[in-house]
């Protein structure tokens, strides 16, 4: 029989795809059509047509041939004796029957205990499928609570309907679904089945995207952004992914105001294949124009400009608005931010309206902590982010602890000239009391800084500055450990320029870092002299399955162009610690003096090897960290401080927390039986 063209609308809710409406078979066994007898005259009515008279006699049954039983005999019935058959084969000659397994018929008033299987759906049944059909499903939502088979019956109708409309929304338009109640057996529950013949996918022959043809800029971008073709099969899913992936396409593409209408489908039963039709209206290709903005005791026009990663007279892009709007939010001075694109009127530009609602700007943190070699650790400061507007904070910090007291003053211009560039000053007074030095020192320093973040997280970062400090500090002289004090007065010009290829600011699981610091400096202290620091750093991360991630550190710093002993105490290297060797204390490897103090040295080398393991939200850690310190400018590779343990990681929105258990494996006098470290994000 054929059926005409059908139209369908693919709409997002899933229970409005259309289909044919297709007769549900009954589960019930179908009874075989016998021919009716034939009638032994011509003017007999057909079976069922002759109409009784209830005035006319009753007239004499037939003799049908078979006696009546006499109820006054015994019950007891004689065997039967066996008969042979056509082939000779007497009955007790016969094979013995197999005993069948007694089920229990179903009860249909009582109510029962049942589960739902569905059956011929291999090769369709996928997990959106199944999800779907779980979510939506009356006899899934019923599972777990008694029902009568009426009721059950009931849900199974609901149900086979449920199953056509997501086959069709697969293209499967001639699909049967039958349903049947299976007795339970030996006390179990009621089997449910949805039995399914699918039947042919339909297929798209005609793909069609009128007014498309119209966009003229980026059209061969735009046409492959609709992913369904002729020859596909008319899944309503694909259909709608391609609708959307177009839109998105003609917004990344300089169409603003696009309009992509719902897709239209046009279904020939007989031939069964589609035809697909969605009609698009560019309404004009269009370049940034001018950021609005109604009022400006946030953010003024030209600093929203400066953030945005697009110029007046770019192309117009979705994507560079989202980025504008999370670079907003990630500023801490809005609390929410509206960006739409407004018709400049020209045909050729398009505005953007900005709408702001500000944060609180103050903001007063607290931090507690300690740590093994450094002691107990309290930081309290108070910020306010908006001080000097545009985005100028001004921090005021200070630190009480048993090796470190200090009060600072930071200012920190974030967006400084252009996007993700910072400028920074600081002006600080520190006590320090380690077992290495003493040092009271006084300190100014300015620096400017191209920084990462997680919105946009850069290959290349680099950072320049200057630093004036006065520093009072105790160190130890000779072989007697005769301790001194001395006053320096240093200037220094450190620079940093890093290199990221990871795939990941706080947890990378892929790819590699590489970082060089150069600090030429000038010490006037006992005359004027001048040396230079410099440092290597490079990991390594390589993912080892789904769970485990290798991941090695390598260090290496030299100071040339003085003596050790000329250089302060707090400008020497150091190792040993939680972002160092793990198993020693702070700063507790390397040289030390008569007391069993470190005195630190010109040459650092430190390697680090983990495996990072992971179990959902949890990780664990063992690792492997060995390093020295050399009183020579040249790292000393020989003699090696190794330690080793292992660290519980919880991975937290915000970045892992990190707990390691580190011991030392080669320990000399006086290093600990065992080093605890707690801090934010992994060791490197």
């Amino acid at each position: 029989m054929f059926r005409g063209p059908t139209t369908c609308r693919f709409r997002l809710a899933l229970l409005n795809y259309c289909g044919v409406l297709l007769a549900i078979v009954p589960s019930a066994a179908y009874a075989r059509d016998q021919p009716p007898p034939e009638q032994e005259s011509s003017n007999s009515m057909p079976l069922g047509s002759t109409l009784l008279d209830p005035q006319s006699p009753t007239e004499s049954l037939p003799d049908l041939g078979v006696e009546w039983p006499d109820m006054n005999q015994p019950d007891n019935i004689e065997p039967m004796e066996a008969e042979e058959d056509a082939a000779g084969m007497n009955a007790e000659d016969a094979p013995p029957l197999e005993t069948p397994v007694p089920v229990a018929p179903v009860d249909y008033v009582a109510e029962h205990d049942y589960k739902v299987v569905l059956r011929g759906l291999d090769g369709i049944e996928d997990d959106q499928f199944r999800n779907r059909f779980n979510e939506l499903s009356v006899l899934r939502e019923g599972d777990g609570d008694k029902a009568n088979v009426a009721q059950i019956n009931r849900r199974a109708k609901e149900d086979i309907a449920l199953l056509q409309r997501l086959l069709r929304a697969k293209g499967y338009y001639d699909a049967r679904v039958v349903s049947d109640i299976l007795p339970a057996q030996d006390g179990g529950r009621l089997q449910v089945m949805l039995d399914t013949v699918p039947g042919p996918q339909y297929i798209l022959d005609e793909v069609n995207l009128p007014g498309l043809e119209n966009a003229h800029e980026n059209s061969d971008a735009l046409y492959k952004a609709f992913s369904v073709k002729s020859g596909d099969p008319v899944d309503a899913d694909q259909i709608i992914a391609a609708q959307l992936g177009l839109t998105v396409a003609l917004g990344e593409n300089g169409y603003p105001f696009a309009k992509v209408d719902e897709p239209v489908v046009q279904i020939d039963h007989e031939a069964r294949h589609g035809d697909l039709s969605v009609t698009v209206d560019p309404k004009g290709y269009r370049r940034f124009g001018r950021i609005n903005i109604a009022g400006d005791d946030i953010f003024s026009a030209r600093h929203i400009q400066r953030i945005a990663r697009f110029q007046p007279g770019d192309p117009y892009n979705a994507s560079d608005i989202t980025d504008l709007r999370r670079a907003l939010i990630a500023t801490g001075l809005i609390s929410s931010v509206s960006l739409t694109p407004k018709d400049a009127g020209d045909g050729e530009t398009v505005d953007l309206a900005v709408a702001l609602e500000p944060a609180p700007p103050r903001t007063v943190a607290g931090e507690l902590g300690y740590g093994t070699g450094e002691g107990y650790r309290v930081e309290a400061s108070w910020q306010h982010r908006n001080f000097f507007p545009p985005e100028g904070a001004m921090t005021f910090r200070g630190v009480a602890g048993t090796q470190e007291q200090s009060l600072s003053a930071i200012y920190r211009r974030n967006n400084y000239k252009r996007r993700d560039q910072v400028l920074h000053a600081q002006v600080s007074a520190s006590n320090i009391n380690r077992a290495a030095y003493d040092a009271k020192t006084l300190q100014v320093s300015a620096s400017i800084e191209r920084q990462t973040n997680i919105i946009f997280q850069k290959a290349w970062t680099w950072s320049a500055g200057a630093e004036l400090l006065t520093s009072d500090e105790r160190d130890s002289i000779g072989v007697d450990a005769i301790s001194q004090r001395r006053t320096f007065f240093i200037a220094a010009l450190p620079l940093n320029l890093i290199h990221d290829g990871s795939d990941d600011l706080l947890n990378p699981a892929r790819g590699f870092r590489l970082g060089m610091r150069i600090s030429p400096e000038l010490s006037f202290q006992s005359g004027t002299f001048g040396y230079g620091r410099v440092q290597l750093d490079g990991s390594v991360y390589q993912p080892m399955g789904n769970r485990v991630v290798l991941a090695g550190r390598v260090r290496a710093g030299t100071i040339v162009g003085a003596h050790r002993n000329q250089i302060a105490p707090s400008r020497r290297y150091y190792a040993g610690g939680g972002g160092s060797v793990r198993g020693y204390g702070y700063q507790d490897i390397g040289p030390r003096d008569a007391n069993g103090d470190p005195i630190g040295g010109r040459g650092l080398a430190e390697v680090s090897l983990e495996a990072r393991i992971h179990f959902g939200n949890f990780g664990i850690v063992p690792f492997v960290d060995a390093g020295n310190i050399s009183t020579d400018f040249l790292p000393d590779i020989k003699n090696f401080q190794v330690g080793a343990g292992l660290g519980v990681r919880y991975y937290s929105s915000f970045g892992p927390i990190r707990i390691d258990v580190g011991t030392p494996i080669n320990p000399r006098s006086g290093d600990p039986r065992v080093a605890v470290y707690v801090s934010l994000g992994q060791a490197f």
